[in-house]
């Protein structure tokens, strides 16, 4: 039997699961990765529709998988040639 310390989410501080920075949320996603209970772990997500979070190594955003969390403010625009 695994023991619950040896899962990625009980070896490190839960604010990091639910964190506002991209670079961290990438970081949690990776710490998932080698996860034996990964695939159960998203399959409850989803199931559950968390509004948030990183769950079996995936964001979840109301309920969804989104690829990556965008960082704050507005996008770039695009410069258009005249």
């Amino acid at each position: 039997m695994l023991g619950r310390a040896a899962l990625p989410c009980h070896e490190h501080p839960a604010d990091l699961w639910f964190a506002e920075l991209p670079a961290e949320v990438e970081h949690a996603k990776e710490l998932c990765a080698p996860c034996p209970l990964r695939e159960q772990c998203l399959a409850g997500a989803l199931e559950r529709r968390e509004p948030w979070g990183v769950w079996g190594g995936e964001l979840m955003l109301q309920g969804r998988v989104v690829p990556r969390k965008r960082p704050r403010g507005r996008p770039r625009k695009d410069e258009v040639a005249a």
